[in-house]
């Protein structure tokens, strides 16, 4: 049952940045520690970041460390993940969810396409 709603993907160029949206009416983001996963062509789900309930954790997959960084925004109840300096090895649909672990997350949404190709 999709719960969130994430925006912000597209085709960007290698190097390029975008900044991906989750957010939802349904409850406070706040209440949950909210993960960001991605799923490439061919590929197994992965954890990509996560930020705690209380903002004061943020964790991150070696393979995204010093590009992308996520945070909160309590005010428009959302979740970002500001992605920089993008390779086509960063293409995949990406999805937020209830919690960093994604066998535990109750709530994902529809995940959004993020193509990195020049």
């Amino acid at each position: 049952q999709v719960q969130l709603v994430e925006s912000g993907g597209g085709l960007v160029q290698p190097g390029g940045s975008l900044r991906l949206s989750c957010q939802t009416s349904a409850f406070t983001l706040d209440d949950f520690n909210i993960g960001w996963f991605r799923r490439a062509p061919g590929e197994e789900r992965e954890a990509v970041s996560c930020i705690s309930s209380r903002s004061d954790t943020t964790t991150y997959a070696d393979s995204v460390k010093g590009r992308f960084t996520i945070s909160r925004d309590s005010g428009k109840n959302a979740v970002y993940l500001q992605m920089n300096n993008l390779t086509p090895e960063d293409t995949a649909v990406y999805y937020c969810a209830t919690d960093c672990n994604d066998k535990r997350a109750w709530y994902w949404g529809q995940g959004t396409q993020v193509t990195v190709s020049s």
